[in-house]
């Protein structure tokens, strides 16, 4: 019984061989004839072994053809070729918060884009980090500009905003020529219509230059070029031209040996020049206090987000901290 059983095992093992090796020929044939038709090939199964041994799953060889198997097709190139974009798999940034932007001028000391990171000289000597990203709007003149656009020695204006602890560019505005430009400094001198300005953004005085439709304003009230005497600190509003900066408006902001009285969040504090930016809970806007150690206490609770409250003295070129108190929450 055994003996017949390996019969059978090795005549339909030989008979598969066979079939297997007469459907590869008919294939190469067919490959080595090009695009000429190939005659249809076929076993006897009287040659290879009796019929009542073929399992019935062998097929008929006389039944394949070349045009019976289906080629196995390589990926399509173009899909091969499609390049996903890194970036369009990071998830979207979250909307800015809707706190109200304080506008900073300044000239751009140093551009981190590896942090997204501004060095800003601003007003007063003092210097201040700004970050941005793609949220960030950024403008020359009326043409949209990119970060790649920003370089130090630049004049910048900034719309900054609280990110948390972070000081934010909402926008920012490339100064040009012809365009509308501000500027805050100390009068050095005023006669004629020529105004004399020292602006610690630029190391030489800033001439401007008086029109007819000029505008002087104090607190909102309309005031005199008479008040502008040297140690006054303004703020100007001016349309750069190629030969000089054609005033708009000037607002008178403190005179020399005024007290002025600030509450608001530190949100920038340097202790190393005794620097500390603040943004007034009234107006909004960001002022530069200075901290005199021999004067002013300085503890822990003094830090960027402290509410605070300080009056300050006018000195003719900045604002000098009289005293400072750090509020609890």
């Amino acid at each position: 019984m055994r003996l017949k059983v390996a019969r059978r095992f090795w005549s339909g093992t030989f008979a598969r061989s066979v079939l297997a090796a007469s459907i590869l020929g008919c294939v190469a044939h067919g490959q080595s004839g090009g695009s000429q038709p190939v005659a249809p090939q076929s076993i006897s199964s009287e040659s290879v072994v009796s019929p009542s041994v073929v399992s019935p799953s062998v097929v008929s060889p006389s039944a394949v053809t070349t045009s019976s198997i289906t080629p196995v097709l390589a990926p399509d190139r173009a899909d091969a070729d499609i390049v996903v974009d890194p970036a369009s798999l990071l998830p979207d940034l979250p909307a800015l918060p809707r706190s109200k932007a304080s506008l900073i001028g300044g000239s751009i000391e140093k551009v981190d884009h590896i942090r997204d990171q501004l060095t800003l000289q601003i007003f007063g000597g003092g210097k201040m980090k700004v970050a941005f990203d793609p949220r960030t709007h950024i403008v020359q003149g009326s043409t949209q500009a990119s970060a790649l656009d920003l370089q130090p020695g630049d004049r910048v204006y900034v719309d900054t905003i609280l990110d948390g602890s972070t000081i934010f560019a909402r926008n920012i505005r490339l100064a040009t020529s012809g365009s509308v430009g501000k500027s805050q400094g100390v009068v050095i001198s005023y006669q004629g219509d020529e105004l004399v300005l020292r602006d610690t953004l630029s190391p030489d005085p800033v001439k401007l230059h008086f029109t007819s439709g000029t505008k002087i304003v104090q607190d909102g009230h309309s005031a005199f070029a008479n008040q502008l005497i040297p140690g006054t600190l303004i703020n100007v509003d001016f349309t750069a031209q190629k030969s000089n900066r054609e005033v708009q408006q000037i607002s008178i902001l403190a005179v020399p040996g005024t007290d002025f009285t600030f509450a608001g969040r530190v949100i920038s504090l340097d202790l190393h020049i005794g620097l500390l930016v603040l943004q007034s809970a009234n107006d909004h806007k960001t002022y530069e206090i200075y901290l005199d150690p021999s004067v002013i206490t300085v503890d822990d609770r003094l830090r960027a987000g402290a509410d605070v409250s300080a009056v300050a003295n006018f000195d003719g070129s900045r604002y000098v901290a009289r005293n400072l108190t750090v509020n609890s929450r």
